[in-house]
Formats: structure tokens, C-alpha cells, sequence
């Protein structure tokens, strides 16, 4: 298998056309096997008329924060239930958002892929992300309160979906921005105040979790055979895209929704304990992965360290 273009397979207007239609790779059949039996319809396998979230649950949205409230906000206390329900309908509105870029991105890959396996397991994710918008669209309108794309998200999904390179495709969209949605699927999942979202997001986060597994063995395979060149190139769009995905997380959009000044509650969103350990579990996924195909490099872990994205374990408690 190469990386990039060159391929002794048909190609032609960046598509590759594989004659070779037998099973290349057993653990990516696997997961095909898997995706076809998880399948699950966004209009009859989700109740939702369990009770979407409204403005007026606000106070059980403060008290459930997973941020949680702190003195340096920008915002006062009694009105952190507010950037609470905000915080909540943006995070909603920008997974709609990349699942879109998703769905636009994979269908690239089943194009791209140079073996059937890989191409068979793109074409059964393209389905997931198109239920993914539809479910997250539907969601997003029931809940009367939605935001336009992050611009540093679109910043990155215009640079995926327009990408010639195969493996840089999956690096940005399975690794990347796939891994980052896990992370915060689970957590939505887990907090939520509302049945609603916190089962499509369980359902969602079930469909996640195979396609990072996808990025991962087809990447494994063939990264251990880059050249220098290659690895530093792919090392600077990990850089890049680390910094576009951590400034999503400025949260602009919000502070400007709450009248609040935008710099101060940039700072704050920097500065803040509780907001900075949260970019670091958005990113846990990223990193793991990041290690398992071999790319957390010395300087892609020292940019993540500058980001404050990486996670440090206490150490072990030794005992006598």
C-alpha cells in the first residue's frame, strides 16, 4: 500500500478503481461485518418525545455542568445556567456541523481508498454520517436554538475535504476530528440533562467508535513505512489541526450570544482550570491514537504541551 497518488491500481480524476475484489485485510471485513449489523434509523429508534431541552431547565444545566462554575468567569453566577443551555446548543449545533464535513469527507475516501476492504468499510460510514445529520438536524430544530459553523471547524473540514492525499483524508477525518467527536459524545452522553440527546449521542458515539477503529488499522499498516519527508509533513497537518480543533474551544460565539465581551471570555476560556482540563479530555482520544500509528512524535507532543492539550496522569501512589 503507498501514500498519496501513486498506485498500481486504475486511476483516473482522483479516483482509483481497484479489479482486486477479494478480502485484503480480515479485521477491516470485520468491521464492515459489524457496521452492517449496528445499523440503527434516526426516525424510529430514538424517542423523541422524551423531553428535548428548553431554555427553563437552565438551573439543572448549571447544576450539572461539567465545567462547572468560577469565580474568574466572565459570566456572573446567577446567570452560568444560561451559558450552560448556550454552551449546550452550540456544542449540538458544531456535531451537526462536522458531521456534515464528515459525510463529505468519507464519501471522498470510498473514491480514494486503495484496496475494496477499505473502500466497502467508507461506503457503510458514509450511511452513518448521513443518519448522524439527520438526527443531529432534527435535534438542533426541536431544540429552537442553534449556532453557524465554528469558523476554526470549517477552517478544518474545508482543508479535509478538499485533500488529494488519501491518508491525510483519514488522518484529519478518522483520527482527528472523529476522535475529538468520540470524546465529546461520551461526555454528552454522560452529563446530559436531557433523555433526548443524551440517546442519539449514545447511539452516535456506538457508530464513532468503529470509524476511529477504521482510521486506526488502515493507518497503522502503512505509517510505519514513511519517509522522513512524508512524516514531517503529516506531523505539520497534525500541528495545524490541533490548533484550529483547541481554538473552537474559545468559544466566541457563545460569549458574543451572552453579551459578554468576547476578549474577556477568550481569556477566560484560555486561562481557566476547568476549561483547560476540558480541551485535554476532548483530546485524550486524539493522543492515544495519535501514539498507536506512530505520530506522536517528540515535536507533535511538545506542540500538544504548548496547546495545554495533553492530559497529565497524577502519579502512582507507592506503598510500603
Amino acid at each position: 500500500m503507498t501514500i498519496g497518488h501513486e498506485s498500481v491500481e486504475t486511476e483516473s480524476a482522483g479516483i482509483r478503481f481497484v479489479w482486486d475484489y477479494g478480502t485484503t485485510d480480515e479485521r477491516l471485513r470485520g468491521l464492515y461485518e459489524r457496521g452492517k449489523a449496528a445499523q440503527w434509523n434516526a426516525a424510529t429508534d430514538i424517542d423523541w418525545e422524551a423531553g428535548v431541552g428548553v431554555p427553563d431547565r437552565v438551573e439543572a444545566l448549571g447544576a450539572r455542568s461539567a465545567l462547572g462554575w468560577s469565580e474568574s468567569s466572565p459570566v456572573p453566577k446567577e446567570r452560568w445556567g444560561a451559558f450552560q443551555w448556550e454552551f449546550h446548543s452550540w456544542m449540538t449545533s458544531q456535531f451537526l456541523h462536522g458531521e456534515q464535513g464528515a459525510l463529505l469527507a468519507t464519501s471522498r475516501l470510498v473514491t480514494m481508498a486503495p484496496d475494496m476492504d477499505t473502500k466497502m468499510f467508507a461506503a457503510g460510514q458514509v450511511t452513518d454520517e448521513a443518519r448522524h445529520v439527520e438526527a443531529y438536524a432534527r435535534y438542533c430544530d426541536l431544540l429552537g436554538n442553534s449556532y453557524t459553523v465554528n469558523p476554526s471547524l470549517k477552517q478544518m473540514l474545508d482543508t479535509v475535504v478538499s485533500e488529494n492525499r488519501w491518508d491525510i483524508v483519514f488522518l484529519g477525518m478518522q483520527i482527528i476530528v472523529e476522535g475529538l467527536a468520540l470524546a465529546a459524545f461520551r461526555l454528552e452522553h454522560t452529563r446530559s440533562f436531557d433523555p433526548v440527546i443524551a440517546q442519539l449521542t449514545r447511539l452516535v458515539a456506538r457508530d464513532e467508535a468503529r470509524h476511529v477503529a477504521f482510521g486506526l488499522l488502515t493507518l497503522q499498516e502503512i505509517y510505519g513505512e514513511l519517509t522522513s519527508r512524508e512524516r514531517a509533513d503529516r506531523e505539520e497537518f497534525i500541528k495545524e489541526s490541533a490548533l484550529l480543533m483547541s481554538r473552537r474551544f474559545r468559544l466566541g460565539e457563545v460569549w458574543a450570544r451572552l453579551d459578554v465581551d468576547v476578549e474577556a471570555g477568550t481569556n477566560f476560556a484560555l486561562q481557566d482550570p476547568k476549561m483547560i482540563d476540558f480541551r485535554r479530555l476532548m483530546f485524550t482520544k486524539i493522543v492515544t491514537s495519535l501514539a498507536k500509528v506512530g505520530l506522536l512524535t517528540p515535536g507533535v507532543r511538545a506542540h500538544l504541551e504548548d496547546l495545554e492539550l495533553l492530559r497529565v496522569l497524577p502519579p502512582k501512589v507507592r506503598h510500603s
